[in-house]
C-alpha cells in the first residue's frame, strides 16, 4: 500500500531540493548545456539517490515529476546533438574524399563532387566510377566516340533510352544524367556478373552480346580496357 505520506513535503523532499539547487549554481553557465546538464543530473541523481534523499516520498512524489521530466529534456536534446555531430562528421568526411579526387584526378572539385555523388546514388564505388570515367572520357563532359558513344561516360544513346525511356539523347550532354545513367548501366553489368568488375567492364566497353557470345565460345574478351580501369594486368 503507497504511504499516506507520498508526495507530503517534509525534510528529505526539501534536502533533495536544496541539493539540486545547490547543483545547478554551482555549474553555472555550464547547466544550460545540454551535455553537461545530462552529465551533471545523472551523477546529482545518484548522489541524492545513494545518500537516501531521494527514498520513501520524495522518489515517487510528485515533487520529482519536474526533474524527471528535465532529464527526459536533456537526454533528448543530447540525443539529437550527437546525431547532428555525427551528420556533420560524414559531411566533412565527404568534402575531405571529394578534394582527395580531385587532386588525384586533377579536376575541379565541382566535377569531382558530382562523380563522388552519382556514384553513391547508383550504389557504385567511388574508385571505381572516377576510373571509369577518366579511361572512358579524359574527363571530358562533350567528348564523343566514333561509333557515337556520349559524354563522360562514354554512353550509347541507345543504351541511355533503354535505362531512361524517353529520354532526349542531347541530354547526355549534361553532366549529371551521363553520369547518373553511366554509373546505373555498370551497376546493372555487375549485377549480371555478380560482382565480377573485370567483365562488367569489357561488357561495358564491347557489348554485353560480344562479352556473351565470346564466353560461350571459350574465348577470353580481354581487350585491354578492364585492365585500364583496374589497373591491372588484362
Amino acid at each position: 500500500m503507497m504511504d499516506a505520506r507520498i508526495g507530503r513535503p517534509d525534510g528529505r523532499g526539501a534536502r533533495a531540493r536544496a541539493a539540486l539547487a545547490r547543483l545547478r549554481d554551482g555549474l553555472g553557465a555550464a547547466w544550460h548545456d545540454p551535455a553537461g546538464r545530462l552529465r551533471a543530473l545523472a551523477v546529482g541523481g545518484a548522489v541524492l539517490a545513494g545518500s537516501h534523499l531521494l527514498a520513501g516520498q520524495f522518489l515517487y512524489g510528485p515533487r520529482l515529476d519536474g526533474l524527471r521530466d528535465e532529464m527526459r529534456t536533456v537526454a533528448a536534446q543530447a540525443r539529437d546533438a550527437q546525431s547532428e555531430a555525427a551528420r556533420l562528421a560524414a559531411e566533412l568526411e565527404d568534402v575531405r574524399e571529394v578534394h582527395k579526387w580531385s587532386e588525384e584526378y586533377r579536376i575541379p572539385v565541382d566535377l569531382a563532387t558530382a562523380i563522388h555523388e552519382a556514384a553513391r546514388q547508383e550504389g557504385l564505388r567511388a574508385e571505381l566510377a572516377f576510373r571509369l570515367v577518366q579511361v572512358e572520357s579524359g574527363f571530358r563532359q562533350r567528348a564523343v566516340s566514333p561509333v557515337g558513344a556520349v559524354g563522360y561516360t562514354q554512353l550509347l544513346p541507345s543504351t541511355a533510352v533503354g535505362l531512361e525511356p524517353g529520354l532526349d539523347p542531347a541530354r547526355l550532354f549534361d553532366r549529371d544524367t551521363n553520369l547518373r545513367l553511366g554509373f546505373r548501366y555498370l551497376v546493372q553489368l555487375l549485377e549480371g556478373y555478380e560482382g565480377d568488375e573485370r567483365l562488367a567492364l569489357l561488357a561495358y566497353n564491347r557489348g554485353p552480346g560480344v562479352v556473351r557470345a565470346m564466353l560461350s565460345r571459350g574465348e577470353d574478351p580481354a581487350n585491354g580496357f578492364a585492365g585500364q580501369v583496374l589497373r591491372v594486368a588484362d
